[in-house]
């Protein structure tokens, strides 16, 4: 594998720059950062499902909020009248994350044999299912209000509001959970990248393209989609967890349908099949409405919520609605594709890996409806 050298620079400089934010940037723009983080792996794990593998889910915020939930009934220690286990942080996050694989493992069996539509409906009662669970088991999820997230520990380090003074700069939880998000992502991004360039990764892609032909080749087709199922839900019991942990409080309306639509908008934007056009669709989706809500004084037509005009959230999704459509429409790759399209980057006119000139050009096959030169042209045989 060739490595580009301005490629790695640029790398090693937002890597940098990532490192470095926290000492230069507000709470507010801390946490839409941790949000874009909780997205991007959320985003990556519907994208093996759908972009990858060819399975439709609309049940994706139900898993994000087994793994959300989860954390707050394992490490909770009951003191607020709700159902806890009072487990180490570290563990719960951990067990939460099991636990929406191992639901995910409960419905793999329904993902193992039902696709398109029909997978995409199934999926939807999830949400249903989840929705009336998180309203009405009060003991487990506080029910409407929801349940306080105990904060988590790990190595000594408690990830809460209280100061640690790093550099005569004083860490509270945002930025402790900075660097938390940041090594949950690079470790989500380079799992999946391994899977999709891997044997695994084949075999998804030759089910989604043909799944009848997969099996002919000795595939396991429901078995792969199954496994597929299970990954995409511990991704997003993941994204839950590290959302939860931002929150600091849980509540059961924001894992609705709305979400679930939001993390397929991410997914089609950033690019279908593509870890990184999933990332850059979650930083996408889920950065615009923050945005719109902390200019909304300087925006035309955009206004606080009750006070007329178009609310931020309303105004974000219809511009990530119209971005899916102008991406149905002209850029069916996402930003992934745009990405590749730059002057002298992958894909691209005279650009490594341009397909136009490959290096080892195949020898052009005699076509069969022309001549050959031992027989005579122009005579029927």
């Amino acid at each position: 594998m060739r490595v580009r050298t301005p490629a790695l620079y640029g790398w090693a400089a937002a890597g940098l720059v990532l490192l470095v934010l926290p000492f230069y940037l507000d709470r507010f723009w801390l946490q839409a950062g941790l949000f874009a983080m909780a997205a991007a792996l959320g985003a990556i794990g519907i994208n093996l499902l759908t972009g990858a593998t060819g399975q439709l889910s609309m049940g994706h915020a139900f898993f994000l909020a087994v793994g959300a939930y989860g954390y707050c009934a394992f490490a909770g220690d009951g003191t607020d009248g709700l159902a806890g286990l009072g487990l180490p942080g570290w563990l719960a996050a951990v067990l939460a994350v099991a636990l929406s694989g191992l639901a995910g493992g409960v419905f793999s069996p329904i993902a193992g044999r039902l696709r398109g539509a029909y997978l995409g409906i199934a999926t939807l009662a999830l949400i249903f299912i989840g929705q009336h669970v998180l309203f009405n088991a009060h003991d487990l999820t506080g029910g409407y209000n929801g349940r306080a997230v105990p904060p988590l520990s790990l190595f000594g380090l408690t990830f809460d509001d209280s100061e640690l003074l790093v550099a005569q700069v004083p860490f509270g939880a945002v930025e402790k959970l900075w660097y938390l998000g940041l090594v949950l992502l690079l470790g989500g991004v380079v799992f999946a990248r391994g899977v999709l360039r891997g044997r695994p990764g084949r075999a998804m892609n030759a089910i989604r393209d043909h799944r009848i032909a997969a099996g002919v080749m000795g595939i396991p087709v429901a078995r792969y989609r199954a496994a597929v199922f299970v990954l995409s839900s511990m991704y997003a019991g993941l994204a839950g967890v590290l959302l939860a942990l931002v929150f600091q409080r849980t509540v059961p309306e924001y894992f609705g349908m709305a979400l679930s639509l939001e993390y397929l908008a991410m997914i089609v934007i950033g690019g279908l099949g593509s870890v990184a056009g999933a990332v850059a669709g979650g930083v996408f989706v889920s950065l615009l409405p923050q945005l719109l809500n902390r200019y909304s004084d300087a925006l035309p037509l955009v206004s606080a919520p009750g006070t007329g005009g178009i609310a931020p959230g309303e105004a974000s999704r219809y511009l990530y609605g119209a971005a899916v459509v102008a991406v149905v429409l002209f850029l069916p790759g996402g930003l992934a594709r745009l990405a590749a399209r730059r002057p002298g980057g992958p894909g691209a006119p005279g650009g490594p890996g341009d397909p136009a000139e490959p290096e080892n050009p195949p020898p052009h096959p005699t076509p069969s409806h022309a001549p050959s030169n031992t027989e005579p042209s122009g005579e029927a045989r």
